[in-house]
């Protein structure tokens, strides 16, 4: 397979092409299951959590994934 070049929270990297947003994310170490205080956004556009496992990632995206954290 091929790897396509996309930017997640801005640092360039190479994916499989073939990947779905779901796969991306637990290979981030997301556990996408229980995955509660995170958003992701692809090119400045919120993904819903349903649609993580069927959201293709298409060359030159750009993923933010932002966590929610306790503290002051």
């Amino acid at each position: 397979m091929n790897d396509l070049t996309i930017r997640i929270n801005g640092k360039q990297t190479n994916v499989t092409a073939s990947v779905s947003l779901e796969k991306l994310l637990q290979g981030q170490g997301i556990e996408t299951a229980s995955a509660k205080g995170i958003a992701v956004a692809i090119n400045e556009t919120i993904v819903r959590k349903p649609d993580w496992a069927t959201r293709a990632i298409k060359p030159g995206d750009e993923i933010d994934i932002v966590t929610a954290r306790q503290g002051g």
